[in-house]
């Protein structure tokens, strides 16, 4: 995600960033670039001329030309402008009711119904609650049958009514169901249209007298750009809600959506789905937004993703057979599981500082460890354990066995053996020796 506006901040910034001298002249002519790189995003032009405008007058209003490092206190403070123009802080979903009650709303083919899914997930997750979805959308049977596929997925419960056809009457006996149930959440997909129109309005108006929801969420496709804008304008003056989810962040998408949505509607941007998996999906953090654009990398949300991801148990097992020098291949695959959970690679390389830029020309695939996996399931249990009793024949058939090469077989127990030996080197403290391998290993 935004790869090409980073590149074009990049390069507008360049000059700042370098030792060059800084003055009145360049520093408008680099804003001129700033504000022609978030117009090429799909960022309105008005706010990207008031950004720029804002940035300018900062920048000499803390005479910055003549501190020591100007360059970066510019980067410093487009960082900052740009971190309060997505919205200043983070602001999650209001859980404040029992059950709370969180309605959705949204155009057709927005991601509604995926991403009701993934809340329900990522409020049963991390947040402990129990969710229950609601299938509101009674014209469409393929959305009540697809909320039920995403229901079983992440094992939460759907209601719905194939024979009601009043949204309202269901949304009302779903919240009592919840009630009698002890569901502490109640997500309320609802019906999309192509179009804004006036019985889609007048349709979400009812359901949410009825309810009272605690939240009401405006669901919007990023790829949409400042369509997607303007459609959150529109919804948001009739049915005033609390937030906005942009859908489809990974797609080939400019950001403008993401970037402008908040100073048009005057809503907190809360959560954006990165991925078509029901993890895909993560809180809003406008400065880690900010600092991943201006291609810093988000190292508090790679770390938070690890966490989450962490098993104490089981790397306490992990310490004990690396210490025994027992570390197997069934243990590596373990480990490649934890990393696939933390979400799609590019996203993860994205948020290391750095790193995006470098490897922004290499492709890479979700499917980065398949051909590892192959490799390992291709293996004997004794073989997982013991590597060590590896010879040409038993290579040839798991490079067989696993539609790989001999030489990926290789390459895959070089570095199992290199990296057994790192982390022993961890554990006994032998950072010199560490850094002597690493070095080699390039």
């Amino acid at each position: 995600m935004f790869d090409n506006l980073s590149d074009k901040l990049d390069n507008a910034l360049h000059l700042l960033k370098g030792h060059g001298q800084i003055t009145e002249v360049n520093v408008a002519e680099t804003l001129k670039e700033v504000r022609r790189a978030l117009v090429d995003a799909d960022v309105n032009y008005k706010i990207a001329k008031s950004f720029t405008d804002t940035v300018k007058e900062k920048a000499l209003g803390q005479n910055v030309l003549k501190t020591l490092k100007p360059g970066e206190l510019m980067v410093k403070i487009v960082k900052d402008e740009l971190t309060e123009l997505m919205g200043g802080d983070a602001e999650g979903v209001n859980l404040s009711g029992n059950p709370s009650i969180i309605l959705m709303s949204g155009l057709q083919g927005s991601g509604k119904t995926t991403f009701s899914g993934k809340l329900a997930n990522f409020l049963k997750k991390k947040k402990a609650k129990t969710p229950l979805l609601v299938a509101g959308d009674v014209y469409r049977p393929a959305a009540i049958d697809q909320l039920h596929v995403v229901g079983e997925q992440i094992d939460v419960e759907v209601f719905s009514d194939k024979e009601e056809k009043d949204p309202v009457k269901i949304a009302e006996r779903a919240v009592a169901h919840a009630k009698a149930n002890g569901q502490n959440v109640v997500i309320i997909d609802t019906a999309g249209r192509l179009a804004i129109d006036e019985v889609l309005m007048k349709e979400i108006s009812s359901i949410k007298n009825a309810v009272n929801p605690h939240e009401i969420l405006f669901v919007v496709d990023a790829m949409t750009g400042q369509d997607a804008v303007n459609t959150a304008k529109a919804f948001n003056d009739i049915l005033d809600f609390d937030g906005v989810v942009l859908t489809k962040l990974d797609g080939d998408t400019r950001g403008g959506a993401a970037i402008s949505i908040k100073s048009v509607v005057d809503k907190p941007l809360k959560f954006i789905g990165t991925g078509e998996k029901m993890e895909a999906i993560d809180m809003f953090y406008p400065s880690r937004m900010a600092d991943r654009i201006l291609g810093m990398g988000d190292v508090v949300s790679l770390v938070e993703r690890a966490q989450e991801q962490y098993d104490e148990e089981e790397a306490r097992k992990m310490q004990k057979k690396i210490a025994k020098n027992k570390f197997g291949f069934d243990d590596f695959l373990k480990q490649i599981q934890q990393v696939k959970k933390m979400g799609n690679m590019k996203d993860l390389v994205g948020m290391i500082p750095g790193a995006g830029k470098m490897m922004k020309n290499v492709d890479i695939d979700d499917d980065a460890f398949k051909g590892i996996e192959a490799i390992i399931k291709s293996m004997t249990p004794e073989e997982r354990e013991n590597p060590k009793i590896f010879n040409a024949s038993r290579k040839r058939r798991i490079a067989k066995g696993s539609g790989t090469s001999v030489q990926e077989v290789n390459q895959l127990l070089k570095q199992f053996s290199q990296m057994g030996k790192m982390m022993k080197m961890m554990q006994g403290g032998g950072g010199k020796k560490l850094m002597q391998m690493m070095n080699q290993m390039r």
